[in-house]
């Protein structure tokens, strides 16, 4: 298996996985959250009180928060929801997994991310896992107004630990260089393989640990798109 990938490889084990397997992406997802919901349980699980803060944005990145916030419930965890975004914005496979945690009555507040900073910022997380699920491999650049201020406020506020899902929100994917406003993590959840990102010296300082979890794309496939060139910094 590849040691790591960069952006462009990594969306074509995703679109591969679909077009040429006939995988359904709403199954990786599945895969993806579930895997990283249960390293979280045996990172941070505990008997009598497991909490946490799932932060999501509309991407698919915020998808596989609602995947994870479903299966830590369903390990009697505490989890809380926060979607940083509008309604009609989200990714279709996004809007699915929200729709199931709404049929279940989960504690979900959708909110732009001043609000979700407010909301944050008047309550005591000392105890909470917040999971970081804003941004995914696709950013690049600077984080745009209020979310930078969203992810300072994730950093700034007293809490158990912080996880990252796939990559910290902030961080671009293959150069590994942080943004004006990058998610400061304890562990990193990530799919398929590590990043290139994670190659660079300083990655650590925001990535904290780094686990890979499997979403079920053949391992062919795997090795196929790491042979492609890497165009790195080709994100959009």
């Amino acid at each position: 298996m590849p040691t790591s990938l960069s952006r462009e490889q990594l969306r074509r084990v995703d679109q591969d996985a679909v077009s040429q397997y006939g995988m359904s992406s709403l199954i990786l997802m599945e895969n993806a959250g579930r895997g990283a919901a249960e390293l979280i349980h045996q990172h941070y699980g505990a008997a009598d009180h497991s909490r946490a803060i799932i932060i999501c944005g509309p991407g698919n990145n915020g998808g596989d928060g609602c995947v994870i916030a479903r299966h830590l419930h369903n390990r009697n965890w505490q989890t809380t929801v926060f979607v940083s975004g509008e309604l009609d914005r989200l990714a279709p496979d996004t809007h699915a997994n929200l729709s199931i945690l709404e049929k279940m009555a989960m504690d979900i507040t959708m909110a732009n991310a001043d609000q979700v900073c407010e909301k944050l910022a008047a309550s005591d997380h000392t105890h909470d896992v917040i999971v970081d699920c804003l941004l995914g491999t696709g950013f690049t650049g600077d984080v745009r107004s209020p979310t930078d201020m969203l992810i300072r406020q994730m950093n700034h506020i007293n809490k158990r630990a912080t996880v990252a899902i796939d990559l910290p929100s902030g961080l671009d994917c293959d150069t590994g260089k942080a943004s004006n406003a990058t998610i400061r993590a304890d562990l990193t959840i990530t799919f398929v393989a590590k990043k290139i990102a994670f190659d660079q010296p300083d990655a650590t300082n925001y990535t904290g640990r780094i686990e890979v979890t499997d979403i079920g794309a053949p391992r062919e496939l795997i090795a196929k798109c790491a042979a492609y060139p890497r165009r790195v910094g080709n994100g959009h």
